[in-house]
């Protein structure tokens, strides 16, 4: 039976948690795999529909693919911040303290949602020069792009409420929701693309309207319904700049490591272009088989940020270690499992994603190097998350520039332009990389918590 309002509180899961901390890893992971999944398929059926007006629209939509990619660095990011927060003041008992951050998390997203796009509204044709888009295809590009970035506050603002519920130990609801407006998209996009004559715009403004309802919904459950725990109080909000403060010293590094992997990847890219477009085309190609190991992944990881943050407002210190121990081992059985599964069948599942050979070749040959980064790169997303939860971003951010910039980038670049070494090499230096960024993980947040363990008996 599902439960009344005021009859699933946020304290009772803290408790929940602190009983059977495993348990609750696998709560909060498998609705978040959930939702990462939609938010994948939601993708995937803009691409079919777009597709379908021909090769400019696709053309269209992947230039601005940077740019969305950019601002879901920026959402997520910022929603990080505000699971953490939430998740420590929850842990500490403070319930007015965690409405209070989620408040605050809301004002964020508002002022994000409406200065980003401003930003980019008064610039869209220079971005789309400077990204390299023909004549011909920037009307395109910038159609699609003016609809979205007006629609754009909804869509941080669904981001925040999802974190506000993470915070709460709740990714249930939140992806209930979410589901309800992938399937709207899908839907919509045809009446509008084609019923209606919209063309590519259409399959903007069917995200966009699909958003704005899932808004609707959030605000619904949470002021007028209250089926959250965590409560929504217009009338009682204090502005407090601590608060906002806390929330960005997670959220912003957190948001520039998710861009600093993005152009990662685009200076990588150009560094495959080099051995022509095949090697390119099978980067994409091995880079899908990528896709299902980091979704599982990125869902254990994400538990860490409420877990670690709970167990840190409360004080429990030895469940936070035990998790993140439990965390990283699952996290290595998933990697070593799905890396040795990925070896083995690359050779047969490549011919799904195209039909040259040569491409498949090259497509087996990253793949079977690049599963050597998988444990590396697990121990790096969870130690990340782990430092999240105890309230700094920072951490993850300076782990994620050194592996993305100068490990992986640099080693790659001399490697292939100094020492004239073959494509190959390029898939070294990732796994070079995640394996550095593995090691500074794990020693930096053993030592991190050493300091807070040291800390705490002068604190109490």
């Amino acid at each position: 039976m599902p439960p009344t309002p005021r009859q699933a509180p946020s304290t009772s899961r803290v408790a929940e948690f602190i009983d059977n901390p495993r348990r609750a890893v696998w709560l909060l992971a498998a609705p978040a795999l959930m939702g990462m999944g939609f938010q994948t398929l939601h993708s995937l059926v803009n691409m079919v529909f777009v597709g379908w007006l021909g090769e400019d629209a696709i053309a269209a939509l992947t230039f601005n693919m940077p740019l969305v990619f950019l601002s879901i660095g920026i959402t997520f990011g910022l929603g990080s911040g505000a699971t953490s927060v939430i998740a420590q003041y929850l842990g500490a008992e403070d319930k007015r303290g965690a409405d209070n951050a989620a408040e605050h998390a809301l004002l964020i997203g508002v002022v994000m949602g409406l200065v980003v796009p401003a930003f980019g509204l008064f610039f869209d044709r220079h971005i789309f020069a400077v990204l390299g888009a023909p004549a011909h295809v920037t009307d395109l590009a910038v159609a699609y792009f003016r609809a979205i970035a007006m629609g754009f506050v909804f869509t941080i603002l669904n981001v925040q409420f999802r974190a506000i519920l993470a915070g709460e130990g709740d990714n249930r609801t939140a992806n209930y929701l979410q589901a309800a407006g992938t399937v709207l998209n899908a839907v919509l996009d045809p009446l509008l693309m084609f019923g209606a004559g919209m063309g590519i715009a259409g399959a903007a403004w069917a995200t966009v309207i699909s958003q704005v309802l899932v808004c609707l919904a959030f605000l619904y459950l949470m002021l007028v319904r209250r089926r959250t725990y965590l409560e929504l109080r217009p009338a009682d909000f204090a502005f407090r700049g601590s608060t906002i403060g806390q929330i960005l010293r997670i959220g912003l590094p957190a948001s520039a490591s998710m861009v600093i992997m993005s152009l990662g990847g685009m200076f990588i890219n150009r560094i495959v272009a080099a051995f022509g477009s095949p090697a390119v085309a099978a980067f994409g190609v091995g880079g899908r088989l990528d896709q299902i190991y980091i979704l599982p992944t990125m869902a254990l990881s994400a538990s860490m940020v409420t877990l670690g943050g709970m167990f840190f407002g409360a004080g429990r210190l030895d469940l936070f270690r035990s998790t993140l121990r439990y965390t990283l081992w699952r996290g290595e059985l998933i990697a070593i499992a799905m890396g040795t599964i990925f070896f083995v069948v690359a050779p047969y599942v490549m011919g799904a994603f195209c039909d040259d050979p040569t491409v498949q070749a090259l497509a087996v040959s990253y793949i079977r190097v690049i599963v050597l980064s998988y444990p590396f790169v697990t121990v790096g997303m969870i130690a990340s998350r782990a430092f999240q939860g105890l309230g700094d971003g920072m951490p993850g951010l300076i782990i994620t520039a050194l592996r993305v910039i100068v490990v992986s980038g640099g080693l790659a670049w001399a490697l292939v332009h100094v020492f004239g070494q073959g494509l190959t090499s390029v898939w070294v230096a990732m796994v070079v990389a995640a394996a550095f960024s593995c090691v500074l993980a794990l020693t930096w947040i053993h030592r991190r918590l050493r300091q807070v363990e040291n800390a705490a008996p002068t604190a109490g």
